[in-house]
């Protein structure tokens, strides 16, 4: 069954809800949203800690996440989730599948938000046995704050930015200890306060200079073996290991599409193909969900003046 639609986003994170929230706001016509997830929102719906929202209206990630899509609903945009998207069927359309069953939806406009990932520990070439413990953000704060599995109870987290220290924040509120940070880097990459915080209030020790080299553990992770610039190497203790940050676009309905994203290079949301847009995530991974949200916004923008041509 092939239907239409004024303009199709394809992600229910903060780019895709609060573009759908702006387009449906003019006046777009007909805008949906799909989500392959079973609820909308993206990442800040298992990010339970601040520094969400704005100064005046602060909130924590998953209240974020209602707010944009209360808005894009109020707007009148539709948001269907538990769809995946599986494959371009035309210029503009989209072949999907849903526990309707499949389904190809057309329109004026598409605009692609399927965010990014962060490179789990293959990625990294990180060598070493395979046990449980591993994990990346992104999956530890799932486990804990939307499954409330519990993890182990000595974890090292793997980078040192902004997202790190979240991550050390779920290792804590899972009832956790922090044992180390580890980064290849000189100094941490998050602002001060945050770093003096974990260092000196909560007791983390940051290794700057360090890689991990090695997975040990059978069955379950027993220690993680770290190699400093210098060569030396030694293991600390632990059986959780997160690696954070290392963010990659989930670009791959951009690239089954052959689609070039910012083809211009000047930081357009526009791509190769004319009609099709990208913003969040997809085409700036790593970035803040209120500065994807403003990408998205962006982007409504640009497509409003393509449909008025």
């Amino acid at each position: 069954m092939t239907r239409e639609a004024d303009v199709l986003i394809v992600g229910a994170g903060p780019a895709g809800l609060a573009a759908a929230a702006r387009l449906a706001a003019a006046g777009a016509g007909r805008v949906e949203v799909l989500e392959r997830q079973t609820r909308a929102g993206g990442v800040p719906r298992y990010c339970a800690h601040g520094g969400f929202g704005t100064w005046l209206r602060p909130a924590t990630g998953p209240a974020y996440a209602r707010q944009l899509l209360a808005g894009a609903r109020r707007a009148g945009a539709v948001v269907s989730t538990g769809v995946t998207v599986l494959d371009w069927a035309g210029p503009l359309a989209l072949d999907t599948v849903s526990a309707d069953g499949p389904e190809t939806v057309a329109a004026r406009a598409v605009l692609l938000a399927t965010g990014c990932r962060e490179r789990p520990r293959a990625a990294r070439l990180v060598p070493g046995t395979r046990p449980a413990g591993v994990y990346t953000t992104g999956e530890l704060q799932q486990a804990v704050h939307l499954f409330g599995q519990r993890i182990g109870s000595r974890a090292v987290v793997v980078g040192a930015e902004d997202v790190s220290y979240a991550a050390v924040g779920t290792v804590r509120a899972a009832g956790a200890e922090a044992v180390a940070m580890v980064t290849e880097r000189d100094r941490a990459g998050a602002a001060p306060v945050r770093t003096a915080t974990a260092r000196l209030l909560r007791g983390v020790p940051l290794l700057t200079g360090t890689t991990v080299a090695e997975l040990l553990g059978h069955g379950r992770l027993s220690g993680v073996r770290v190699r400093h610039r210098d060569g030396r190497t030694a293991v600390l203790a632990c059986d959780t290991v997160v690696f954070t940050g290392d963010f990659v676009p989930e670009h791959e309905l951009a690239r089954r599409g052959g689609l070039t994203l910012d083809p211009a290079g000047d930081g357009s949301v526009r791509t190769s193909r004319p009609g099709v847009f990208a913003a969040g995530g997809l085409s700036r991974p790593g970035r803040s969900a209120r500065e994807a949200a403003r990408d998205g916004e962006r982007a409504a923008d640009a497509i409003l003046t393509a449909l008025t041509r």
